[in-house]
């Protein structure tokens, strides 16, 4: 049997060099961890942290017809956008459930870039050409691409000094092109994962190495230090953001997972008739948080259990919070069990352990 080559990405050397434990993620070699889930997860919210997540995918759509397709295959209102403006949106299938979470950026009129999932690229792919009647460029420029997210509250101070654009003026989830630690046509995005203030930024894979030593020159100063997946993780729990594949996935709904501001019915898109009717009717389940009360940490898998011991639902994401010192979980329950301040039970190792429901994100930025 032959063991499935895993992808770099132009980070990986230095992954090693500064001894990051790395492991297998979405096809890639990725760090998990450096110094520790924790210590990572505290340096983003006090100071500042960079992730490698080029294992993101870019779609490039262009051409005539592409805001027509765009519309069609997402759920929010891309007609919105201006050049600069970035857009969190889903792509619902057609059986009333999520083909995948992305970011779409306006480049210019009739240029976008969608931004998704890794573990979904090829099938994301498949999906928006299936439904490009409207013929628009459908472009994979995924493995041209590196992306570095710099995160925590010392992020403008350590990257204006690498750039004249003003980052202070760039609001959350607006974007510009331009002149990067010398790097040409840079995309530097206001935009993360983490709940703190922070840029994505996008460059050609040839600059990477470049970019890497440039943030991390300019930050020294400051204390900056590499970031693993784990404590992205735990970061974007605290703030509630959903993880495709544990809280979104094909067959649950953007209504059922709170997304339902995403969610532009008034416009016609891909299965948008069933989502109206399921608006109308009702949610029978519900995406909610939970906080742990006592000891205990809640995985994904795990049931949710009412008073009497009846199965109501099952932990979606689950971990110990840094920043509360408590467990901290997100699951579907039926709708009767999710109101903020129930109490239910997480089955931990056949233990009910009493969590109540709260509305996320866990902790207030």
């Amino acid at each position: 049997m032959t063991t499935k080559k895993l992808k770099k990405t132009a980070f990986n050397a230095m992954h090693h060099a500064l001894g990051g434990k790395m492991v297998e993620y979405a096809g890639y070699e990725m760090p998990v961890q450096y110094k520790g889930v924790t210590h990572e997860h505290e340096m983003v919210r006090r100071g500042i942290g960079v992730f490698d997540v080029s294992h993101m995918g870019e779609i490039s759509i262009q051409g005539k017809g592409s805001l027509e397709l765009i519309q069609k295959i997402t759920s929010n209102d891309a007609s919105k956008l201006y050049p600069g403006k970035v857009q969190y949106s889903c792509m619902p299938n057609d059986i009333g459930g999520i083909i995948d979470d992305l970011l779409v950026y306006k480049i210019s009129k009739n240029d976008y870039l969608l931004v998704v999932n890794a573990s979904n690229i090829q099938k994301d792919l498949d999906w928006i050409k299936r439904h490009n009647s409207f013929g628009a460029e459908v472009t994979n420029i995924s493995d041209s691409v590196s992306l570095l997210a710099v995160q925590g509250p010392k992020s403008v101070k350590v990257l204006q000094k690498l750039t004249d654009i003003n980052l202070k003026e760039l609001e959350s989830y607006t974007f510009t092109i331009g002149e990067f630690a010398h790097i040409p046509n840079a995309l530097i995005s206001a935009t993360g994962y983490t709940g703190e203030s922070g840029f994505e930024i996008y460059v050609e894979n040839k600059y990477a190495a470049h970019l890497w030593e440039a943030i991390f020159d300019a930050g020294k100063d400051e204390g900056i230090e590499p970031i693993g997946l784990a404590a992205r993780d735990t970061l974007r729990l605290e703030i509630g953001y959903c993880l495709y594949g544990n809280d979104i996935n094909d067959s649950t709904s953007p209504l059922e997972a709170g997304l339902g501001w995403i969610t532009k019915l008034s416009k016609d898109f891909i299965y948008s008739g069933f989502l109206q009717i399921q608006k109308e009717k009702g949610i029978t389940k519900k995406l909610v948080g939970f906080e742990i009360e006592g000891k205990g940490i809640p995985r994904h898998g795990y049931e949710i259990w009412d008073h009497n011991h009846q199965i109501i639902g099952t932990v979606t994401s689950g971990t110990l919070s840094p920043t509360l010192k408590k467990g901290i979980g997100m699951g579907y329950v039926s709708v009767e069990n999710a109101k903020p301040g129930s109490e239910v039970f997480i089955n931990i190792r056949n233990k009910p352990v009493k969590a109540v429901i709260v509305k996320t994100p866990f902790i207030k930025k």
